[in-house]
């Protein structure tokens, strides 16, 4: 079936090219039923078309075979190949670090955002501030990480919408001396602005507000490992200010791992944060 898009470009629907992909069915006869990170080869041996992670391998990689959006990567791979992990930790830790490394043509591609950026508060005024001038894993009060200065901006202004916070207080807009803001005669601002609150009541409905989003900086001196059991095996994944270095099975093993890179590992704040501070994992400090 072939329909005509608006550009008068022909589009396949994926249903249309789908075949049952016998070419790989032999790949699937070793594939375990453990955690782990699985690739799809096409022709490249150093770039995978599809890089993915689940709890169970086997059954994960056998979903895609009845997939008929995914007829195209199917069409194109040669070869399934697979790492076990302990866990799913040690799996979301893979794929992400794979994915970055690789490239791979059918995963949303993960990049080191250089505009990557935070609203510090040092005072009563939330500043958009970033992760290219700022160690984000050691800076205290950052709320919230963002893609760009507008996310950031638009983020304060509904937080500032939905606790009827003063625009000119948070520096989003300026404030004629003596006079109330626009928003305060229309009922959207309480009015700190122009005494009908306090400034010190606005700023305790900003701080409970942002406190949902408070960035945690690394609780440690140096590297960690985190220990993660599974079913087959234990791993230490190595892990410094939020960056994932990798795994081993020795701790022992942890100072062949490559240095820590600058910057911030977004992707590995928003992965490890919750497991590490959860008390669950085994912590090991290697400083």
């Amino acid at each position: 079936m072939v329909r005509r898009v608006a550009s008068h470009r022909l589009e396949f629907e994926p249903a249309a090219i789908y075949e049952y992909p016998e070419h790989l069915r032999s790949w699937l006869d070793e594939i375990p039923n453990l955690p782990g990170v699985y690739f799809f080869h096409g022709e490249s041996d150093v770039m995978p078309l599809y890089i993915g992670k689940s709890v169970n391998l086997r059954t994960r990689v056998m979903s895609h075979f009845r997939t008929t959006d995914e007829a195209r990567m199917l069409r194109q791979a040669r070869r399934i190949s697979w790492t076990t992990t302990a866990g799913e930790l040690g799996a979301l830790l893979l794929e992400a670090q794979m994915i970055k490394t690789q490239q791979p043509l059918f995963n949303k591609r993960l990049r080191k955002n250089r505009q990557l950026c935070s609203l510090q508060l040092n005072g009563s005024k939330p500043a958009v501030v970033y992760a290219k001038e700022l160690d984000f894993s050691t800076s205290p009060n950052l709320f919230g990480l963002y893609a760009s200065r507008f996310a950031a901006l638009e983020q304060l202004k509904k937080i500032a919408d939905e606790q009827r916070l003063c625009y000119g207080l948070l520096g989003l807009e300026k404030l004629s001396k003596g006079r109330g803001c626009f928003r305060a005669s229309l009922g959207r601002c309480a009015g700190a602005c122009c005494g009908k609150e306090s400034e010190e009541a606005h700023q305790q409905r900003l701080l409970a507000a942002l406190e949902q989003v408070r960035i945690v900086c690394w609780p440690y001196q140096g590297a960690i490992g985190l220990v993660e059991q599974g079913p087959a095996e234990t791993q230490i994944h190595i892990i410094d200010h939020w960056f994932y270095l990798g795994s081993v099975s020795d701790i022992s093993e942890a100072s062949s791992l490559c240095a820590t890179p600058e910057g911030f590992d977004n992707d590995g704040y928003k992965i490890l944060c919750r497991p590490l501070l959860s008390g669950k994992y085994p912590i090991i400090e290697l400083t």
